[in-house]
């Protein structure tokens, strides 16, 4: 019995030591340093999204999680695009369409019009701009907004479907 109990002392006074040389040297690999706040990283908002930047963007945190109108201005940014490139797809689907069923007229207009669209809006053509919630705080939002309306306008007038 004596051994056992001078047995179980040993790892007791063993493990205080190993814990303190662990809190006094740092070097434990399960801790890793946290990144301070303030070092949000926001969608960009002169592109169109990557997949990459969904993995990249950051938030600011606030004391009950996370800053919730960052979050709310990244989501929204992300489902615009989105649906921009719904828009995109279904023009380009139409093209195909047009091509493969054999109206040329109609494909031309199509790809035009998409063309077009893609066309950045020059400085003195102000398009009907919404409010731009975008992170960044550039003014690539409006002008998508714009290519945006521009491309669907532009397929369902010439499509004979």
């Amino acid at each position: 019995m004596g051994l056992f109990i001078t047995l179980v002392t040993a790892l007791v006074v063993a493990a205080i030591i190993f814990g303190v040389t662990v809190l006094v040297s740092g070097s434990d690999p399960a801790l890793v340093p946290a990144e301070p706040d303030g070092r949000a990283v926001p969608l960009p908002g002169s592109r169109p999204l990557l997949e990459a930047d969904i993995a990249d963007v950051r938030f600011d945190t606030a004391l009950r999680g996370y800053r919730m109108a960052q979050v709310d201005q990244a989501l929204r940014r992300a489902a615009y695009d989105i649906g921009y490139k719904e828009e995109l797809i279904g023009v380009l689907e139409a093209e195909v369409t047009a091509l493969r069923d054999g109206r040329l007229e109609d494909a031309d207009a199509l790809r035009r019009a998409r063309e077009e669209a893609l066309v950045p809006a020059a400085p003195g053509n102000s398009a009907p701009t919404t409010e731009n919630n975008d992170i960044s705080g550039g003014t690539a939002e409006s002008s998508e907004v714009a290519v945006k309306s521009d491309e669907a306008a532009a397929p369902d007038s010439t499509v004979k479907a």
